[in-house]
């Protein structure tokens, strides 16, 4: 009787895990779908790739993409219990932690750039056009491999040769040795946010004063770009919200396992995949010229009017 309750109590354990896996690639493959087109929209028209703001709204999908489809494939090698070896588990946590930076980042650079565009009129030509827009991005990347960095720093000389031919379930903490280094971890997260927030708060600030000091069609315009700094901000608040889970994880690990399962798994599907893709797909939607491309390319040119616009 035991043996036939553990049996089932096995069969609905794992029951359970495969409706997860399930739902997760359901929602992977439908976010994966709306970012595709959005992309395909902005590789359609000329105006998109020759406009700082659009190159740098294609680098957030991009990133978001290729961040989802890694937490992805971790999340069915964990799911399953897969193991690999250690030298193919640092690749993939080198690209996970760059590109956790990087769409934060892009959207701290595109609050700069509507910053420039209404406070600095006159220079927006000069420091947004397309070979600035390729400078910026190799300093995105720049700046979001540092935390990688210094982490993988500190691992190089802490692990031995034998980690790295060692087969284990891949996971950013199989890289953290010490409990310094993930308060190390921590802080320099806090200090990347810290930053972000300071910069969009900059940028509402001043984009604020020239909002009210103008008038007529300047006054309309500014004020459109407030909303798109304010939008902006949300879209970072959605990508940081995840530098957070672990520290909520670590404590509910602390009352009961099960629990730090569940509360892991909510927080990938809340915190992870929604605002990697529900971010962009609002932006997309928000902004009036890719939205018109966007209802174009994707009725298959039936709605005409979006044509012209774009």
């Amino acid at each position: 009787m035991a043996a036939n309750n553990s049996l089932i109590g096995g069969e609905s354990s794992m029951r359970k895990i495969n409706d997860r896996v399930i739902i997760v690639q359901v929602l992977v493959s439908l976010f994966l779908f709306i970012n595709f087109i959005l992309i395909t929209t902005f590789c359609m028209k000329d105006f998109f790739y020759t406009t700082m703001r659009y190159i740098l709204f294609a680098v957030t999908l991009l990133s978001d993409c290729l961040f989802l489809l890694m937490t992805d494939i971790l999340l069915i090698l964990s799911y399953f219990t897969f193991t690999i070896q250690m030298w193919l588990c640092l690749i993939i946590y080198i690209v996970l932690s760059l590109y956790t930076y990087v769409t934060p980042v892009t959207l701290t650079a595109m609050t700069l750039e509507r910053y420039v565009a209404i406070c600095m009129p006159l220079r927006h030509t000069e420091l947004c056009s397309t070979r600035s827009s390729l400078r910026c991005i190799l300093i995105i990347h720049g700046l979001s491999s540092v935390p990688c960095f210094v982490i993988l720093s500190i691992f190089f000389a802490s692990a031995t040769h034998s980690f790295y031919t060692q087969g284990r379930i891949c996971s950013v903490e199989m890289f953290i040795f010490h409990s310094w280094q993930g308060h190390l971890r921590s802080a320099i997260s806090q200090f990347y946010f810290l930053v972000m927030c300071l910069i969009i708060v900059f940028s509402y600030v001043k984009i604020m004063q020239v909002a009210k000091a103008a008038s007529g069609e300047n006054k309309k315009s500014t004020w459109k770009g407030l909303r798109t700094v304010i939008l902006h901000a949300l879209q970072l608040l959605l990508c940081l919200i995840q530098l957070w889970c672990p520290f909520i994880e670590a404590a509910v690990l602390q009352i009961n396992f099960m629990l730090f399962i569940n509360v892991r798994y909510f927080n990938y599907i809340a915190f992870i995949l929604a605002p990697r893709c529900l971010s962009p797909l609002i932006y997309g939607l928000r902004d009036e010229m890719f939205f018109q491309a966007l209802k174009y390319y994707t009725l298959c040119g039936l709605y005409k009017k979006s044509l012209d616009l774009c």
